[in-house]
């Protein structure tokens, strides 16, 4: 997988991701098992003050799914995309590192830690990515900020 870009926020995640082999159905349904496997195990193994509460939640979502018969964590499907441009790659960039903007959860995208923002500000984040070159939009020119976040609202 090649990452160019994500933003995890309380309730919804957002990726730009590539597929070495072309295939990224197959990557996207592996990372969501891999991944809800790997969170199911630590809220049932660790210590956590809202593991029954969780656990509770994730069975419940079940009962619309005859998929998976315990615990349902991710919703079904994805809302994948094309990139078909470095235009529009850079409006979904600037779209998901200002979604804590947005939520009002920080003043700038670099100061969230989960997400790209700061790799791209710095080249510091908690997970690598693949930069892409030359923005369209410069995210530390407040005037491009005001403009991205007046368009959104």
């Amino acid at each position: 997988m090649i990452l160019y870009g994500y933003v995890i926020m309380s309730n919804h995640i957002h990726m730009i991701v590539q597929s070495n082999d072309g295939k990224l159905s197959n990557l996207i349904r592996d990372f969501k098992k891999f991944t809800s496997k790997t969170i199911l195990d630590k809220i049932q193994n660790e210590p956590e003050s809202r593991r029954e509460w969780m656990l509770e939640r994730f069975k419940l979502a079940t009962e619309s799914h005859s998929r998976n018969k315990n615990y349902q964590f991710w919703q079904l499907g994805s809302h994948a995309e094309e990139i078909y441009s470095e235009k529009f790659m850079w409006s979904k960039i600037d779209y998901i590192h200002f979604n804590p903007v947005r939520a009002g959860i920080v003043l700038k995208p670099q100061d969230y830690i989960y997400s790209s923002a700061s790799n791209y500000v710095d080249g510091k984040g908690i997970l690598e990515v693949e930069i892409v070159q030359i923005p369209f939009v410069n995210v530390m020119n407040p005037i491009s900020i005001l403009k991205y976040i007046s368009y959104d609202e």
